[in-house]
């Protein structure tokens, strides 16, 4: 399976979905990203249709870092978490 994470225009992630390999072409990171990209961008019956920037995200963290979740930020490269809240006393 392959995760994508829709990134807003803050370069926050908003949504992480998953879709089969076969929709990635088959291909491995970073062959698939623009493939599974045209799928759930796409105009056609047999896309998704989704609008947004859609970003690949390693399950297993090989590829950009680690594993995108809501609320982490996109530098371009790599999905970074948020930053844990201070601690009050």
């Amino acid at each position: 399976m392959a995760h994508f994470a829709r990134i807003d225009a803050s370069s926050i992630v908003t949504e992480v979905i998953v879709i089969n390999n076969v929709d990635c072409g088959g291909g491995d990171f970073p062959a698939s990203e623009p493939v599974g990209q045209a799928f759930i961008n796409g105009p056609h019956p047999h896309c998704l249709a989704l609008e947004g920037d859609w970003r690949q995200t390693s399950y297993s963290g090989s590829f950009r870092g680690r594993f995108a979740g809501i609320g982490y930020s996109f530098d371009g490269s790599d999905f970074i978490p948020p930053a844990a809240p201070e601690a009050t006393l």
